[in-house]
């Protein structure tokens, strides 16, 4: 029988903590969230291991380390509206939800979206193509995709409120970039974190490159 609170808190331990993560409401959030309710039954005693967790359909919980390092750039406020990008089954939702006012959790695959949100007051689950974002909740202090993207989220960008931020791991493979774009009025500039890699979310792959 696996001690998940105790897998829990070796994550953060041992994952989180070693990686610059110094953030106390992050912690203590990574920390409560039960994250072997957010991944298939048979993955629940690896649910806290250190790599992507496999949900299906080629999608994945990203690694807790890059997820941690990611929260911690966006700065979210206890003021936030949130929205959360490729939830899946809704771990990300529910850690963002103690850490902001407000999240929306987007996801496009029905199969992945179970009720492990249900009685989270301030989440609000949508349904739609991820790479559309949730117009009807915008424009958002911080949007976080979970997973990575070869192009600009361009209609997400446009969804962001003045000041705020998009964190996304930009390009595929061990070349990915950790991102954080930020909103100047109508100006948006983007500045690269640190080395990371997550699987790629569907619709935010390159367009193939035209050979003659």
């Amino acid at each position: 029988m696996v001690d998940f609170a105790q897998a829990r808190q070796t994550m953060v331990d041992c994952q989180v903590r070693p990686a610059d993560v110094t953030d106390l409401r992050l912690i203590a959030a990574l920390g409560h969230v039960a994250r072997e309710r957010f991944v298939p039954t048979a993955s629940r005693a690896v649910a806290y291991l250190d790599r992507d967790m496999p949900l299906g359909g080629g999608r994945a919980l990203i690694k807790p380390m890059v997820f941690a390092k990611l929260l911690q750039a966006a700065g979210v406020s206890a003021s936030d509206r949130v929205l959360d990008v490729g939830c899946g089954a809704g771990y990300s939702s529910a850690v963002l939800a103690e850490l902001a006012a407000s999240v929306v959790a987007l996801e496009e695959d029905a199969a992945l979206a179970g009720d492990a949100l249900a009685g989270i007051p301030n989440v609000t689950s949508a349904r739609g193509p991820l790479p559309a974002g949730w117009p009807p909740g915008a424009p958002y202090d911080v949007i976080v995709l979970q997973g990575s993207t070869e192009v600009a989220p361009e209609s997400l960008l446009a969804q962001l409120a003045d000041g705020g931020r998009l964190l996304a791991v930009v390009g595929s493979g061990p070349a990915g970039k950790a991102t954080v774009y930020r909103a100047a009025g109508t100006n948006i500039t983007a500045q690269p974190l640190f080395d990371a890699s997550a699987p790629l979310l569907p619709g935010f792959a390159k367009a193939p490159a035209f050979i003659f």
